[in-house]
This record gives structure tokens, sequence and C-alpha cells, in this order.
């Protein structure tokens, strides 16, 4: 769901603004979880309070996010100075980072120059230019927002609609434009899915992972990427082949690749700010994917930290943040007195983001610090007698529905810590249930609320919610069985990981 709702005039969210903090208080007085720990149930009371309020976003995100900040201190769960270290980190700094980057890529329009040069690519065939419009999309997603991308991709999408119903007619194209402007929403989402930058739940599961298991190792850019970007080739592919499918077929004409050229030529030569920033893009994906080196299968390939005399120091944020603040001090040319990325770009960064990303950190950190992750996991005992594919599969349509109703950072950073207390108390691997959880959160395509590509494609007008649940359950339910089968494939291939194996590093408090 869209994390920018403020509108608390609806009748769901009056109710959340009220029930959240008097289920807080009837917990805080009535309840007492484990005897001796008041701060287990004082923690109970306050997550309570934070996911009603994120679920019914009965007040804005990023103020529920801010609600330890002053709650943890009061409660005796921790001290105000820890609590605000966590609502700034490395994490941030990857996502900061990645987002100048980023904006600087759509200040100077080099995204759109992108989009088209892969659709001049794929050619005329009407599954083939659906093919074009998706790869670019989930291209530009893995790097820039998902919501910027489809908001780019909508205007070009419409102007070939409308040319198809000038040379066949509104009603014989109706269904060819409802499978374009699905096929880009869909790919949006799963394209974000496959980087830690690409949507604000991968870096949020970095940190709370980070956070519920100090000992365990570091998961880098390049680890994540090896795992989540075949997930992701495999689900696109399987999208095209459904939306083709269902909505390309018996279109009486041809789209002419003119009309990316025109397009495409309308942007004039590459500019001096677009290749440097091109330079910028190129040189950050490849530090990202290199800095640390990466295992697979049981053989390490190392990355060039290890040039460093403390390889360890660096973490993807610091590459981020070093490539990024080269756009700040490159002039522009064709506007001598800016650089290629001023504060002005920088104040649109989303800052309730990062600030609700610091709320789920610090979340995460009174879970555990408080022992209510303990005691969670003990309360969770029973599903140990579970299969563990039976248990995956739970975990990620559990997670890709609620995720049809809720935002999808918020409902990560409600359940990754829960999943991390489940791992430790059943015994299995925690990357084997919380990164498959990760990526369900991104694969939702039912509602229009569910994801902001989804609404953005929505309020194009063509299409209703009945196309995009009936379009959207299968690969819900798709979604679920490809990751349940990347955990048992991939997993122990990159990550070294399987369901059974659970680590020392998990065991340790």
């Amino acid at each position: 769901m869209s994390d920018t709702s403020e509108n608390v005039n609806k009748p769901v969210q009056l109710i959340g603004l009220v029930a959240g903090p008097i289920l807080a208080s009837i917990i805080f007085l009535f309840c007492d979880l484990k005897p001796g720990k008041p701060e287990v149930t004082e923690m109970a009371g306050i997550s309570t309070w934070m996911a009603i309020w994120w679920i019914t976003e009965a007040a804005p995100l990023y103020l529920t996010a801010l609600i330890p900040v002053t709650l943890f201190p009061a409660m005796g769960i921790t001290d105000g100075k820890t609590v605000s270290a966590q609502y700034f980190n490395h994490v941030i700094f990857l996502f900061l980072g990645g987002f100048m980057v980023a904006q600087s890529m759509q200040r100077w329009n080099l995204h759109r120059r992108i989009a088209l040069r892969i659709l001049m690519v794929f050619g005329v065939k009407p599954k083939r230019v659906l093919a074009g419009f998706m790869v670019a999309t989930a291209f530009l997603s893995m790097w820039i927002s998902n919501t910027a991308t489809t908001m780019m991709m909508v205007p070009i999408i419409l102007a070939i609609i409308l040319k198809f119903e000038e040379m066949a007619g509104k009603e014989a194209t109706h269904r060819y434009a409802v499978g374009l402007l699905l096929g880009v929403a869909y790919s949006a989402s799963i394209g974000g899915a496959a980087t830690l930058v690409g949507t604000p739940p991968n870096p949020v599961f970095i940190k709370i992972f980070a956070i519920s298991f100090p000992n365990a190792p570091e998961i880098s850019f390049a680890q994540w990427f090896l795992f989540a970007m075949p997930v992701a080739l495999v689900f696109l592919g399987l999208v095209w082949l459904y939306i083709g499918t269902l909505y390309c077929r018996k279109l009486p004409v041809d789209i002419d690749v003119k009309e990316f050229r025109q397009q495409y030529n309308e942007l004039g030569p590459m500019s001096y700010e677009e290749k440097f920033v091109f330079f910028d893009f190129l040189a950050l994906a490849v530090l990202w994917l290199t800095r640390s080196g990466v295992s697979i299968a049981g053989h390490k390939i190392p990355g060039w930290s290890g040039l460093f005399t403390a390889p360890d120091y660096f973490n993807d944020g610091t590459v981020a943040i070093a490539v990024a603040s080269l756009l700040f001090l490159i002039p522009s040319r064709s506007e001598p007195d800016k650089r290629l990325i001023d504060w002005d770009a920088v104040k649109d960064l989303p800052w309730g983001i990062v600030l609700l990303f610091g709320g789920g950190f610090a979340l995460a950190y009174g879970f555990k610090d408080s022992g209510l992750s303990m005691w969670v996991g003990e309360s969770l005992t029973m599903v140990a007698t579970l299969d563990p594919v039976y248990l995956v599969a739970i975990i990620c349509t559990l997670c890709t529905f609620l995720t049809e109703l809720t935002s999808n950072t918020a409902t990560a950073q409600i359940l990754l810590p829960i999943l991390a207390s489940l791992a430790t108390a059943i015994k299995i691997h925690p990357l084997a249930i919380m990164i498959p959880a990760t990526m369900a959160f991104s694969f939702a395509f039912m509602l229009p609320v569910a994801t902001p590509p989804n609404a953005i494609i929505f309020g194009a007008g063509r299409i209703t919610i009945m196309d995009m649940a009936k379009a959207g359950i299968f690969l819900n339910l798709a979604g679920v069985v490809i990751l349940t089968l990347a955990t048992w494939v991939l997993l122990p291939l990159f990550f070294d990981a399987s369901p059974a194996n659970f680590p020392d590093w998990a065991a340790l408090k």
C-alpha cells in the first residue's frame, strides 16, 4: 500500500486512532506476559499501538514511527540516546545515496532515455512491445523509485494506446491497454525487489536482520542481487507470458517502432550531464556488486574492499554516499550556476520514509532488548511441527496478502522481528524465512492500494479493480510458489543457508 496517505477521515482510520492507545493501555494495565520482566509487556503494548496505527494509517506513517523516541524511555525499555541512534545508520545512508543518484537520473532525463532505448530494441509486435515496457520498467525500478518509474512509463503507454485506438478503435484495443498497464505496474514491483535499494522492505530487512542477529555475517548488495535477480527474472517472464496470453491476443494492428524513435529523437543528443550521471550510476552499481565479494557454492570470489587494510570498515552505505557526493561537485554545462545535483533536489528526498525506516529499526531493537522477541518465539514453537516447505509457503502467503491492504514497509517492520524470533525458537535458518518474506512484501498485485505502481496505473482510468484482482490473484499465488522454490534452490547456493541448517550465530544472544 502507498506510504503517503495522511487522510484521517475514513472510519477505519478513526477507529484505529482510538483503538491503538486503548489496546496498548489495556496491555500495560492488565497483562503480565513475563512475570518479573515488565518491559516485555510494555514493549508488547507499544508494538500493538504502532501496528494498529500503521495498518489503519490512523496517523501519518512517519509520525507513528516516532513513537519509540518518547515511549521507550518513558516505559523504561531503553534510554533516549540509544533509541535515537536507531534512526540513522548505514542502511539509511545506503537508501539516501541510492536515491540521490536516482534523483540525478530523473533531473537530467536519463531514465527516460534508457526506457525508450530498451523499447526500440524490443520491436513492434504487441507482445514484444509489452516485453519492452516490462523490461524497461523492471530495470529502472531496480535503481530508482518504482513510483517514479511507473509515473514516467504511464504517459508513454497512453500515447501508444491512443495510437492503437486511432488505428483499430477503442473497443478492439481495450484489453491490450489493460495488459500494458498491468504489465508495467507488476514489473515495477518485481524489479524493485531485485536490489537492496529498489524497494523499502529490502533495506528494512537488512537492518532488522543485523539487529536481531548481531553475530551474523553481513548481507551485501551483491549477495542479495545474486539471489533476488534470478527470482525477479523468472517471475517477470511468467508475468509476461500470463499478461500476453490474457490481453495480447487478436490485436488487429502492430505499432511502428518509429513511435519510440521519434520520442527518443526529441530528447536530442546525449548531454554532458546525462553522460556523467550515467557513468556515476554505472560506477555505483559496479562498486556495490564487487565490494565485499561473494561465496557461490562454497567458492569465495574476493571483492575490492580487500585491497584496504580494514575491509570490514566499508559497507554499501559508504559506497552510496561516496559516489553520490561526486554529483554535488561536478558543475553543469547547460546550467553553469548549478551542479549535477543540488540541495533543491535533495529536499525532495522521501524523508518521511527515512523516519519510517528508523521507527522500524527502533521497534526491532526494542523487541530484542526488552525480551519480547524471545517471548514471541517461545509462544510460536507449535509451528515447529510444520514441514519447512509449508512454513515458508504460509509465511509468504501471509506477507503477500496482508500487503494488499497495508503499507509493505510498515508490514515488514512489524513482521520481520517476529520472524527472527520464530526462527530462533524453532531452530530454522533465519534467512530461510526472512528473505522470502521480504520479497513477498513486494509481490502484491490484486488491489490498487497494494503498491504505488498499482495505484498509479489504476489512476489512468482504463483499468477496473476487477481487472486487477482477476490478474493479480494468480500472480500473488505464483509469487508464493516461486519464492518457496527459490528458498530451497538458490538460498543454499548464495547464502550457504538451508532451512534445516540452524547456524551458530543465530543461537548467540
